[in-house]
């Protein structure tokens, strides 16, 4: 993923067909000039909690954000379904930035900075879930081929 500089793997635990595992997530890119008054390369790093279900082919999913964890809620879930040959994966998702919970920017910022935050996460989280499914339909190409 372009805007993903590497994934450090915290914890991993398997109960009957349930797979819970923990990942840290750093992440990086181009930081719009505007934003860097507010938010460095290193903030740009977040911890994901999954819970992958074998019975039902979903994966629940947690972030939480290591800047503005208070201000931050994202959370969702993946659906993969048979249809044919092919795989389809459904990706059901929330992010909500509580303005008034960001410390350290003015009270008369904080909507404006929760505003760019929040379409600013939305444009890398589109791509990241294209090329996520990019890498799993070649994982698996190799795997069953």
């Amino acid at each position: 993923m372009d805007n993903v500089h590497h994934i450090e793997p915290k914890s991993y635990q398997q109960e009957d067909q349930r797979v819970i595992c923990t990942n840290e997530w750093h992440g990086g890119g181009d930081i719009p000039t505007i934003a860097k008054a507010f938010i460095d390369e290193q903030m740009l790093s977040w911890t994901e909690h999954n819970i992958w279900n074998e019975a039902d082919f979903s994966l629940e999913w947690r972030i939480t954000t290591h800047a503005f964890t208070e201000a931050v809620s994202c959370s969702g879930k993946n659906l993969f379904r048979e249809q044919g040959d092919t795989t389809i994966v459904e990706n059901r998702g929330e992010l909500i930035i509580y303005p008034r919970k960001i410390d350290g920017i003015p009270d008369f910022l904080r909507s404006q900075v929760a505003g760019f935050v929040e379409e600013l996460l939305s444009q890398k989280i589109g791509p990241n879930l294209t090329q996520m499914g990019v890498g799993v339909r070649r994982y698996l190409e190799k795997t069953t081929a």
